[in-house]
């Protein structure tokens, strides 16, 4: 029994860390970029969903106390533009940790407007956002690339004069 538990994990070990940097990546990207679709109504055209959302609905709740949103107008629209060009990013494997960091600070800041939020949705997300933050997003990666091609750069002999 304790030798085909080894072949089982040693088959495990044996899954490149690219394949699920590859899913942690769609899987942040997904709820992120849904979200980011309902805040417009075309080419940066926020919605009236978002703007009542973001006036009216969403407030910051920090230290036991709550808090208007700063510019809400403004907040809606880098909020918009964020969840959108993000999770775009992270599909790529473009500029990977930067992208997740700022997910990672869009779910803090979620989890302070929506603290009841945490178990379900803000940790997870959090969870994979550090992940990609601290280990980039594997060989399936723009990112990847183009870390191959400066390196094969560095080697190639200078023309001299």
């Amino acid at each position: 029994m304790s030798e085909m538990l080894r072949r089982v994990e040693e088959g495990l070990a044996a899954v490149p860390p690219s394949l699920p940097l590859l899913a942690l990546r769609l899987a942040l990207a997904v709820p992120f970029f849904r979200s980011g679709l309902t805040k417009w109504d075309g080419f940066l055209q926020l919605s009236g969903g978002a703007r009542y959302l973001f006036n009216e609905e969403f407030k910051l709740h920090i230290l036991g106390r709550v808090y208007d949103f700063p510019l809400p107008i403004v907040s809606a629209h880098l909020s918009g533009l964020a969840e959108i060009v993000l999770p775009i990013l992270l599909v790529l494997g473009l500029g990977t940790r930067f992208a997740a960091l700022g997910l990672l600070v869009m779910t803090a800041v979620i989890q302070l407007t929506i603290p009841d939020g945490w178990a379900n949705f803000h940790l997870p997300w959090a969870a994979m956002s550090l992940a990609l933050v601290v280990f980039g997003g594997g060989r399936l990666a723009v990112d990847a690339l183009l870390a191959t091609r400066s390196d094969a750069s560095r080697f190639r002999p200078t023309p001299t004069a």
